[in-house]
């Protein structure tokens, strides 16, 4: 019975393969380097792979030139999880395996001997066929998109496939398609790297923009710290302040009282020397005197007595709950709370311009009726509140300003302003509405009266 070569070679190598399999150590995924220890699960490990895993499980016992040194130790094998305990000699008290280690040569030794066969067999740099050794590759199948032999095309695989000459496919695909990814790729390459500059940009932005908030919250938290600290001297002051003066009206009162006590002692004193006074006409003498200062000692009503609760100093328990519930509201801006902020400024500026028209509106009638509003002060802003209070209407008096704007056909008054000096809006005038709404029609020309004149008539 003749046995093909090829299927020979191909029994033999996956003995090889085999074999091979059985000689990989399980921590380094490598073949067995010597010396080779067999554990008591049977599993065998290279002495230095099983060194490192002893170390790992052990990592507090002493350890000199790499290995491990002491008492023993433990450690697990790496393919059954066995415990494998050690005596004092460490992984060199394993037995080493001699069997796998000779196995080990012959390997090597038949391994080196059938690669030295098959180098002459093919020259270096022509790829042959792993169907037909014995044939190059040397055509392209285009349905497969892989090279072959021709005996492939002819008797194998390939007798259904589409097939175009090597050198064909190899100007095709080198030349255009690969050449044009290359180029794509090159193109690609660029882009991704600009966006990688760019995210470079953007971190660095990201670090600075963090870095500026952070600092600006800081100094935010120290102002607002200062102005706690401020505000906590402004109320210790007061308490100390009633503090002394409630101590020092308590030690005068102790000291009046002290000195009524001792006056009083002293009456007393006195009293027991006059009783024991043995002539009668000496204690009859000093009696009288003595009687009416002791009755002015019994008396205390000249002296204040201090009220009930005069210690309670409760009235300054200060309420912290809204400040505290505002801290913990403190929050960043919203994109909705910007947006509402710069329409109340604008809000602002709006109100501004109609205090201006209102300021020019009551000057023209004060003009028109020849009147001279002796409050207007010409030092203050046109668009402060104590200018408009006081260009608005004439003052009565040192805190207010009124006037009257009358209806001369009626002799009454249709409208009364009285605006505070210390005032921003109008309080008889409705908010938001314009002037003209407020004084009379143009058929009846207004007249401003000042205050003098009002009192006079």
């Amino acid at each position: 019975m003749n046995v093909p070569l090829e299927h020979l070679h191909s029994k033999k190598r996956d003995t090889m393969d085999s074999l091979e399999k059985q000689l990989i150590c399980p921590i380094c995924l490598e073949m067995f380097t010597k010396p080779v220890v067999i554990l008591p699960c049977q599993h065998n490990l290279c002495r230095k792979c099983a060194n490192d895993i002893f170390q790992a499980s052990n990592p507090y016992l002493p350890t000199r030139g790499g290995s491990t040194v002491g008492s023993g130790g433990r450690f697990r094998c790496p393919s059954c999880r066995h415990e494998v305990v050690l005596d004092r000699h460490g992984v060199y008290g394993l037995q080493r395996n001699l069997l796998v280690e000779n196995i080990i040569d012959m390997y090597k030794q038949e391994s080196n001997s059938t690669s030295s066969k098959a180098e002459p067999e093919q020259k270096p740099g022509v790829l042959m066929c792993e169907v037909h050794e014995d044939e190059k590759i040397n055509i392209y199948c285009v349905t497969c998109s892989v090279p072959t032999c021709s005996l492939c095309k002819v008797f194998g695989a390939h007798q259904s496939c589409e097939v175009a000459p090597l050198n064909t496919v190899y100007e095709i695909q080198k030349k255009m398609e690969l050449s044009e990814g290359v180029a794509m790729l090159v193109g690609n390459n660029d882009r991704i790297q600009a966006i990688i500059s760019l995210l470079e940009e953007s971190c660095k932005t990201v670090e600075e923009n963090g870095r500026r908030q952070k600092s600006h919250v800081c100094e935010s938290f120290d102002h607002l710290y200062a102005l706690l600290e401020e505000r906590k001297a402004e109320l210790t002051l007061k308490i100390n302040s009633e503090q002394q003066e409630k101590l020092d009206y308590i030690k005068g009162l102790q000291r009046r009282y002290t000195e009524h006590l001792d006056t009083s002692a002293k009456l007393v004193e006195t009293g027991i020397q006059t009783m024991e006074e043995p002539e009668m006409a000496i204690f009859l003498q000093n009696a009288k005197p003595l009687l009416q200062k002791v009755a002015e000692g019994k008396s205390t009503s000249h002296l204040e007595k201090l009220e009930r609760g005069y210690e309670n100093m409760d009235h300054f328990t200060a309420n912290f709950k809204c400040e505290r519930r505002a801290i913990l509201n403190i929050d960043f801006i919203r994109d909705e709370e910007a947006d509402e902020d710069e329409d109340d400024d604008d809000d602002d500026g709006d109100n501004d311009n109609d205090n201006e028209k209102v300021v020019a509106l009551v000057n023209s009638q004060s003009q028109a009726s020849g009147v001279v509003n002796p409050t207007l002060n010409p030092t203050l802003p046109a668009d402060s509140p104590r200018a408009l209070a006081s260009a608005s209407l004439p003052a009565p008096g040192p805190s207010s300003a009124q006037a009257q704007i009358t209806n001369p056909a009626h002799g009454s008054p249709s409208t009364t302003a009285i605006l505070s000096a210390d005032q921003t809006t109008n309080t008889s005038m409705p908010q938001n509405k314009p002037v003209a709404a407020l004084l009379p029609s143009p058929a009846h020309s207004p007249q401003v009266i000042t205050g003098t004149e009002v009192n006079k008539s």
